[in-house]
């Protein structure tokens, strides 16, 4: 690989990495355009690793990608929100029980991640927690050892991100409940049975639906 190849990948990275991070932590609303033009100047790079970015967020869903132009912010609709979350429900509870042959090991990883969420609520940043919460929940879903469903549920997630970002920058409220919740969880893997902690997963993402307003029959 050339150096001028490495280069342009480095900055097509930084591209990716830095409107990505904008739109999961709610920088970058659903129906928001973004020219390459406007991205370039931001991270101080050519369109060409822009565009290549761009592509590369367009095939994860986040945004629709107009050539030579910049691309569209992915909207997240009543439906998406349901169906992404009844499918992190039965990968959740699915990788509780899969994983509770390894609760020890889970235990020592979840922990850290814990600790973070709560130093962002500390330090109010929503970025942080969104990243620790996300870290949480896949570290349970690796520990299950299926790596088709741990890439399936790492997308998912992402959807997630972006229609929990303003419930999560609105305030300390949402953390708080977070923080609990996921402390309940680890708890549960200490101390409780492995039926108590399937149940637990299944519910901590009802409870995110019906916050949502997107539980129940279609």
């Amino acid at each position: 690989m050339s150096a001028s190849t490495t280069t342009r990948t480095s900055a097509a990275d930084r591209v990716y990495d830095h409107v990505k991070s904008a739109i999961l932590g709610g920088d970058r609303e659903g129906g928001s355009f973004l020219t390459e033009g406007e991205v370039a100047d931001e991270v101080g790079v050519s369109r060409t690793p822009v565009r290549e970015a761009l592509l590369r967020l367009q095939v994860e869903g986040l945004v629709t990608l107009y050539p030579k132009k910049g691309a569209l912010v992915t909207s997240v609709t009543a439906r998406d929100a349901r169906e992404v979350l009844e499918a992190r429900q039965v990968i959740e509870e699915w990788a509780a029980g899969r994983a509770w042959s390894r609760r020890a090991d889970l235990v020592e990883m979840l922990e850290p991640a814990l600790e973070a969420m709560r130093a962002a609520r500390q330090a109010d940043d929503p970025g942080a927690f969104s990243t620790a919460d996300r870290t949480f929940h896949e570290l349970i879903v690796d520990a299950a050892g299926n790596g088709v469903i741990s890439r399936h549920y790492s997308s998912l997630r992402d959807r997630q991100l972006c229609i929990l970002a303003g419930q999560i920058r609105a305030g300390s409220g949402r953390m708080k409940h977070a923080l609990d919740t996921h402390g309940e969880l680890l708890e549960l893997l200490r101390s409780g049975t492995r039926a108590q902690f399937v149940k637990a997963s299944r519910e901590h993402v009802a409870d995110a639906m019906q916050r949502l307003g997107v539980g129940g029959e279609r």
